[in-house]
């Protein structure tokens, strides 16, 4: 009877009486192997106990979720001879892990030894591979993977290659296949097949391996810097001068760079190192010296730059120039660009007070050859209005506008109500007044817009509306449509909670245009003439005054 089935259930019994002080001491793990494997395939695995000793000293199982013995029979599929274990047909389910138990007779130690196995689907043989074979070599020799040349060469099989699954021609029946003339042609994925027999039968096992052909070693001897013969320094700074030196492709046998100073003194320091760019496997070794602080000797001092190859020797010559001030080319952009900020801040603040100062030097052409009799059409709406929005528009219209813009500033103002000349036709009034006018004032009230008659459609009675109706829009239509003249919108007051929505669409077509501008009632020096309010209500104005363009009487 074997007594394989009798040592594992006593394992079993030992491992789950630990406590016991008559349990034998824990199994030591020795090894894990860990195996990718292919469907179909033979796998054969092998540990160094099998030549020492005897076989029945070892039992394999395989545990996953549950304990499972391997047997010994060599007519079964998966079974054990001593310490190997076989797979004669690997089958997926085969995935798992395995262990030899192992006791010494002598010592009476026990020794774990697992195997990790996964069996993959055939096309998945490019995923798992033995590594990757990087030479520059013309003559690339790729060794079998030892899983498989170890069977082949225990059973005696045949080896066979093949390159991207695609069988070599030729006598390549070695474990060693030779790569000639090896180039970017030659990469790719390269399969050891051995063919090795077993029980009278003849079974597959394959490892692959990744060649990729790197560029040839080429020599070289060049200096990449310094490439100019001066180089800039600060006195009393550090500085770093670096000597480059191109060694060439995987080639990096006696080369190296370094500095060598005409002159030497404390305070100098070289440090080289030597590198191989990943992608273009450019060698590359460079010299560092280091100077603490530049002194005055420096400037005067020569410093080579030595490239020693094995075969030969390149040399540079650098010397220092002292850097010029930087402060000139720091400080002229500085003022030059706070002249202009400056500049650009007064043009900001006082840009309507330099309009205003250089028109009496600059009169345009177009306001010269200009005859029209006014130089703003004044229109404002009396009705809707409490009786203090009455007074205030009031004497803003007859006394403060003409004082200010008639007697100061010398332009001439259409008024109703003052300049009306009594017995003439109004709508006819309002339309040849407007055609004499170089600008459109609109005083805006907060009652401005909320009666019927501030409508964009005609006025049904002229008379209810000869202030705030017909002129508005005669005036709006010329500002508007044939574009004749400007508009200047003055605001008195508040504008209410409604704002400027009950205008006329025109005039708040214009409002957006150009926001009003609001008349400071009460304020301190509001009514001089070179207040900002008055200002910017000039800058507005025509350059030149009607009054000096015509100076005959109006009829």
């Amino acid at each position: 009877m074997d007594a394989s089935p009798l040592i594992f259930l006593l394992f079993v019994a030992i491992s789950t009486s630990e406590c016991s002080e008559t349990a034998e001491p824990l199994c030591e793990d020795i090894e894990l192997i860990r195996s990718h494997r292919l469907e179909g395939e033979a796998y054969h695995v092998m540990f160094v106990f099998q030549n020492d000793l005897p076989h029945n000293e070892t039992t394999w199982y395989k545990t996953d979720s549950k304990i499972e013995y391997i047997s010994s029979d060599k007519k079964n599929r998966v079974h054990y001879h001593g310490g190997e274990l076989f797979f004669l047909n690997l089958q997926p389910e085969d995935s798992g892990l395995y262990t030899a138990r192992h006791i010494n007779s002598s010592s009476g130690k026990c020794r774990l030894y697992k195997v990790k196995l996964n069996v993959h689907n055939a096309h998945d043989q490019r995923k798992y591979l033995y590594g990757e074979v990087e030479k520059s070599d013309n003559n690339i020799e790729i060794e079998c993977p030892d899983p498989v040349k170890y069977t082949c060469e225990k059973f005696g099989g045949d080896f066979t290659w093949y390159k991207d699954f695609n069988l070599l021609q030729g006598n390549n029946n070695l474990p060693t296949l030779w790569v000639k003339d090896a180039d970017k042609n030659k990469e790719g994925i390269y399969t050891c097949m051995c063919t090795w027999p077993y029980n009278h039968k003849m079974y597959n096992s394959s490892g692959s391996r990744k060649l990729k052909v790197l560029e040839k070693s080429i020599a070289k001897c060049e200096i990449l810097s310094p490439v100019n013969k001066e180089q800039f320094a600060n006195e009393g700074f550090g500085i770093k001068l670096n000597c480059s030196v191109y060694c060439g492709i995987n080639f990096d046998l006696d080369c190296k760079a370094r500095w060598q100073p005409a002159n030497k003194r404390d305070g100098y320091n070289t440090t080289t190192k030597l590198i191989m760019e990943d992608r273009t496997k450019n060698i590359i070794s460079t010299a560092v010296l280091t100077i603490d602080k530049v002194s005055a000797k420096d400037f005067l001092n020569n410093f080579e730059c030595i490239a020693d190859c094995y075969y030969e020797r390149n040399t540079a010559n650098l010397t220092l120039k002292r850097r010029e001030s930087v402060t000139p080319l720091i400080v002229a952009p500085v003022c030059v660009l706070f002249v202009c900020a400056f500049a650009a801040v007064l043009v900001k603040c006082f840009a309507i007070d330099l309009a205003l100062f250089f028109r009496r030097f600059f009169p345009l052409s177009s306001h010269r050859g200009d005859a029209r009799l006014y130089d703003a059409y004044v229109v404002y709406q009396m009705q809707s209005t409490d009786k203090v929005t009455e007074e205030t528009l009031s004497q803003f219209v007859t006394q403060i506008l003409p004082s200010v813009l008639e007697k100061k500033c010398g332009y001439r103002l259409f008024i109703h109500g003052r300049d009306d000349i009594p017995g003439e036709d109004r709508l006819e009034l309002v339309e040849d007044s407007i055609e004499q006018s170089r600008r459109l004032m609109v005083v805006l009230t907060p009652g401005s817009g909320s009666k019927p008659e501030i409508t964009d459609q005609c006025p049904a009675s002229t008379q209810n509306s000869v202030i705030g109706g017909f002129d508005w829009q005669v005036g709006i239509h010329h500002a508007l449509v044939q574009r004749e003249m400007s508009v200047i919108l003055i605001q008195l007051g508040d504008t209410g909670p409604q704002g400027y929505t009950d205008l006329p669409v025109g005039l708040q077509h214009l409002i957006r245009k150009s926001a009003p501008l609001k008349w400071p009632n009460g304020s301190r020096g509001a009514a001089a003439w070179n207040s900002r309010f008055w200002k910017r209500v000039r800058y507005l104005m025509p350059a030149t005054p009607a009054r000096k363009c015509s100076p005959s009487a109006i009829i």
